[in-house]
C-alpha cells in the first residue's frame, strides 16, 4: 500500500490544521488547529457557520468586542469536538505592545472557554512575539495558561520566548522567504537553502541543543518542499491546500530534524535579556519589518471582522 507524504509527515511531526474551515479540519484529521483574526474573517463569511455567528452575537448582547471574542472561541469550541488535541486562539494583535491587556485578555478568552465546559489545557493561546507580548505570556505560563507566541521571524524572538518558558513558538517560514525574494531579487530558492527553512532548522536546533522545554511549530508556508524539510520538528501547521497536495502525494520523506542531530552541533549559548533583544530585532531588518507588518495585517482583518459582525447586529 502506498502512503502519501502527510501519512509519513504524521510520523515525524504533529499535523496542525491552519485554518478556521472546520470541514477541511475533518478532512485532513491533523491533532491540533491554529486560528488567527485573518483565518476567522474568512470562515465567519461563509453560508455553514452563520449559526456560528449568530450565536455568537446573540450571547454578546450588544458589545462588539465581545461578540469578537466569543465568535473566537465558539469556532474553537468546535473545532475541539474534531481534534484530539488543542486549538490556538489568539488575542486582539492591536494589545501586542501592551502586555497588561494582553495578559487581561488572554484570561477573560480561557474564562470562556471553562465557561463552555474546555478545559484550559486545550488552548493555546497566540501572542504575537514582541517583548512586551512574551513577557505577558510569561506571566501567564506561570499561571498554566498555555501560551502560542506567533509571528516570529528570529532567533531573538525564539530564545526570549525560550528563556520565559513559552509552550510553544510559530515561525513563519513563508514569509521570510517572501521578504528574502523581495530583498535579493530571487523569485526561488532550493528547498534546502529556502531562508525561512534555514531559519526555523536554527531555532529547533538551538532549543533541542540547549534542551529547552518550548516547542516549535513551522508555520505559513509557501509550498510543499518547505514542509517536506522541516520533517522532524516537534509541530508544523499547515493550510488546507497544502494538506491536500500532501495527502495526495507519494514518495519517500526523510527525517530532517531530530534532537540527536541538534545534540552534535557546535552552537554558541546566547544571554537574552530587552536589551539585547531589542539590538538583535534593530540588527534583523527582515524580522522587524515582517512583525510589524504582521501585526498591522492581523489588525486589519479584525476591523474587517468587526465591520462584518456590525453589518449583522
Amino acid at each position: 500500500m502506498t502512503i502519501s507524504k502527510l501519512e509519513q509527515l504524521k510520523n515525524m511531526t504533529t499535523i496542525v490544521a491552519d485554518t478556521g474551515d472546520i470541514q477541511s479540519i475533518q478532512q485532513y484529521k491533523p491533532t491540533d488547529a491554529t486560528t488567527n483574526p485573518s483565518l476567522i474573517f474568512q470562515a465567519a463569511q461563509m453560508d455553514e457557520y452563520q449559526d456560528i455567528v449568530a450565536a455568537a452575537i446573540n450571547q454578546g448582547k450588544g458589545n462588539l468586542e465581545n461578540i469578537l471574542d466569543l465568535l473566537s472561541v465558539r469556532f474553537g469550541v468546535e473545532i475541539l469536538k474534531t481534534v484530539p488535541g488543542r486549538v490556538s486562539t489568539e488575542v486582539d494583535a492591536r494589545l501586542s505592545f501592551d502586555t497588561q491587556a494582553t495578559i487581561d485578555k488572554a484570561r477573560e478568552l480561557i474564562q470562556m472557554y471553562q465557561d463552555s465546559g474546555i478545559d484550559k489545557k486545550r488552548i493555546l493561546i497566540k501572542i504575537a512575539s514582541t517583548w512586551e507580548g512574551i513577557k505577558a505570556a510569561e506571566v501567564l505560563e506561570k499561571e498554566g495558561i498555555c501560551c502560542n507566541l506567533t509571528l516570529l521571524f528570529s532567533k531573538a524572538q525564539a530564545i526570549a520566548c525560550a528563556d520565559a518558558g513559552i509552550t510553544l513558538i510559530s515561525p513563519f517560514v513563508g514569509r521570510i522567504l517572501d521578504w528574502y525574494k523581495k530583498a535579493e531579487g530571487k523569485d526561488s530558492y532550493l528547498p534546502a537553502e529556502d531562508p525561512g527553512v534555514v531559519s526555523v532548522q536554527s531555532i529547533y536546533n538551538y532549543y533541542k541543543k540547549f534542551n529547552f522545554k518550548t516547542v516549535v511549530m513551522g508555520a505559513s508556508f509557501r509550498n510543499t518542499a518547505e514542509v517536506i524539510e522541516l520533517a522532524g520538528c516537534d509541530l508544523l501547521t499547515i493550510a488546507p491546500k497544502w494538506l491536500e497536495e500532501l495527502q495526495s502525494s507519494t514518495g519517500t520523506v526523510e527525517h530532517k530534524l531530530s534532537t540527536e542531530r541538534a545534540l552534535s552541533l557546535e552552537i554558541e549559548k546566547i544571554d537574552m535579556n530587552e536589551n539585547t533583544f531589542r539590538w538583535m530585532m534593530n540588527e534583523d531588518p527582515m524580522a522587524t519589518e515582517k512583525l510589524s507588518e504582521g501585526i498591522r495585517n492581523f489588525a486589519k482583518d479584525l476591523v474587517k471582522l468587526e465591520q462584518f459582525i456590525s453589518s449583522k447586529m
